[in-house]
Order: structure tokens, then sequence, then C-alpha cells
């Protein structure tokens, strides 16, 4: 059976580094990708290539993809995170939360279709989040980002059905171990206003009293899941917190 080749965006840490992990435990071929590649990250080997990927360019992903080869699953994860109070929050960073999350995923996504439907065969797996499946507060931004692309795959999955290829979304729940905001840099400064302070203040404060949590495993069994499933299913909840979420939905 011929070995099967994945590509990750969003490697450096959290869910792409142990999606990427989870993949090649299983036997796969895996391209794991990320702005400022870092070989120590996973273990050596001859089925592991790791990749520069800025996928807000498009100079990036063509020599990403050149380098790669024909790939089988296409998993769209690079994200940034974004808390803060809507109102103070410039648009020019909220453009900026769209280029990597919403336009970054799309860009990859439509530069490996043509591959995928001559071939007749290719899996595509959108990362989103559980803040697509119920309201959370002060991370519009953020969510508006991440709903855009479950529109996106919910229609694109239907246009590519006719050519064999397959679109899914795996919908993490809160994971305290990812450090969602660390990656934003200064892009939150200022973003939390005095008249926003106490409520801030509760919001962080139920944060750190979860009913249950999803870890970095869990979205690697649930994108692992999607890509190769065969039933048309199109979501996958992953870790406990959103499993219960979609559930009540």
């Amino acid at each position: 059976m011929t070995m099967k080749t994945v590509l990750i965006t969003g490697c450096s840490s959290g869910y792409g580094l142990e999606t990427a992990r989870h993949f090649h435990s299983q036997g796969w071929n895996v391209i794991a990708t990320m702005r400022t590649p870092r070989e120590d990250l996973l273990p050596r080997s001859e089925r592991l290539r790791v990749l520069a990927l800025d996928v807000t360019k498009p100079d990036s992903i063509a020599a990403a993809l050149a380098q790669s080869g024909p790939i089988d699953v296409l998993v769209n994860n690079a994200g940034i995170g974004l808390f803060g109070a809507f109102e103070a929050t410039p648009m020019a960073t909220v453009r900026e939360i769209f280029e990597t999350n919403t336009f970054g995923a799309m860009a990859m996504t439509q530069a490996v279709l043509p591959l995928f439907r001559t071939r007749r065969s290719g899996v595509v797996v959108n990362v989103t989040s559980s803040a697509t499946l119920a309201p959370m507060p002060m991370v519009a931004a953020y969510t508006a980002s991440k709903t855009a692309i479950e529109g996106f795959t919910e229609s694109l999955a239907l246009e590519l059905e006719p050519f064999g290829v397959s679109v899914k979304l795996v919908e993490p729940g809160y994971g305290p171990s990812t450090s969602f905001t660390n990656n934003t840099g200064s892009r939150m400064d200022g973003l939390i206003p005095e008249a926003y302070a106490s409520y801030a203040q509760r919001v962080f404060a139920s944060f750190a009293q979860p009913t249950a949590v999803t870890t970095e495993s869990d979205v690697a069994g649930g994108v692992w899941r999607a890509a190769n499933d065969t039933t048309g299913r199109l979501r996958f909840a992953a870790g406990a917190d959103a499993v219960a979420l979609a559930e009540s939905r």
C-alpha cells in the first residue's frame, strides 16, 4: 500500500506540532511547516520534513508546495489567537487575524486543489474552534475569522464532492496548554481598556476554572479521524468541552 503524505501548517507548537507527531507515529510521510523552521521539535526521520511556510505570503506557499511534492492531505492549522474588547481592536489587527486564520487557509486550499481535483482524491482538514459552536466574549475578531472558515468549508465540501475531494472541519475546545494568546505579540496591547477591565477579569477567571479542556492529543486525534473518514462526515469536535458543545448545539 502506498504511504500517504500529509502537509500540516503551523507546526511550531500546540495542535500542529502534536498532529505532526501523531501522523508520523501512524506511518505517514509528514511535511511539518512553520514560519521559522525548527528541526529539533520533531524526531529525525526519512518520513518527516520541516519546511518554512508563511500562509499569508503567496511566494512562501508556492515554494513550500514545490518542495513538498504530491500530498494526500492538507491540514490548515496555522492560526493566531486574540483576546480583547472589539471596540478597542484596530481594524488593522482584525485584518491581520483574518490574513492568517481565514485567507491563509483559503490560499493553501486553493493552491492544492488542482492536484487533488485532477487526481480525484485528497482531503483538506480545516482546524477552527469551539468558539464557532457557542459564543464567547472578548474574542469577537478571532471568532469571526474561524466562523468564516466554517462557512467556507461547508460550501467547498459540496463543490468538491463530484471530484472525489473531501473537506473536513475539526473544532477544538479550550486548550489552556496551548497558550492561546502567546503568538499574538504586541497585538493585544491596549485591547482591554479601563471600561472593560472588570468584565475581562471575570472572563479570565472563568477560563481559569473550566469544567473540561482540550489537549493537543485530542486535536491530533480529531485531525487523524477527519483525514481518514470515509463516511462523509463534515465536523469533528475535538476535546471533551468541544464535544459537549457540539452535542448540545
